[in-house]
């Protein structure tokens, strides 16, 4: 691992066991896959064919749990970006905002923010190889504010005076 920076993370492969380590966020994605540094300070570097999903956590607080963890948007979210479902390999689907920028589209994967903001997860990366299929829900955000001009009054087309006091 080449910077100091570092990110307390959860990979979870998909055969449902786990690695604790750390990740430094802009060097973690190699071709060959994901390199992780191990609490035991071990550094590994794990396929993509085998993540299911790192989760980028505050603190080492217990593992994720799919059954504890929101994993659908009660309503329309707040944050601006493309609200997207991914539906994994193993047919679960997940809900998240991702960011409007068609350039990360190149990434071996996607970085989301989970629906529950209150949990211990910040961002969830999923690579491509565990997707079966991401569709857009909707674009959350303001489009770029566009001048109003106001529409010029034809002479003649005023407003009617209805109240002209006779």
């Amino acid at each position: 691992m080449s910077t100091s920076t570092t990110k307390n993370v959860y990979l979870r492969r998909f055969d449902s066991s786990y690695i604790e380590g750390y990740v430094s966020p802009q060097t973690f994605q190699r071709p060959d896959g994901v390199e992780i540094l191990k609490r035991s300070a071990q550094v590994e570097v794990v396929p993509y064919e085998q993540i299911r999903a790192i989760y980028f956590v505050r603190e080492f607080a217990g593992l994720p749990n799919d059954e504890d963890e929101k994993r659908v948007f009660g309503s329309r979210p707040k944050l601006d970006g493309l609200w997207v479902r991914m539906t994994f390999r193993d047919d679960t689907s997940y809900e998240g905002v991702i960011s409007n920028d068609l350039l990360q589209m190149g990434e071996p994967g996607v970085l989301f923010s989970p629906p529950d903001a209150n949990s211990n997860t910040q961002r969830i990366y999923v690579p491509r190889a565990a997707l079966r299929e991401l569709k857009v829900l909707g674009v959350i955000g303001t489009p770029a504010h566009r001048r109003r001009t106001r529409r010029k009054i034809e002479p003649g087309q005023e407003q009617i005076d209805l109240f002209n006091g006779k």
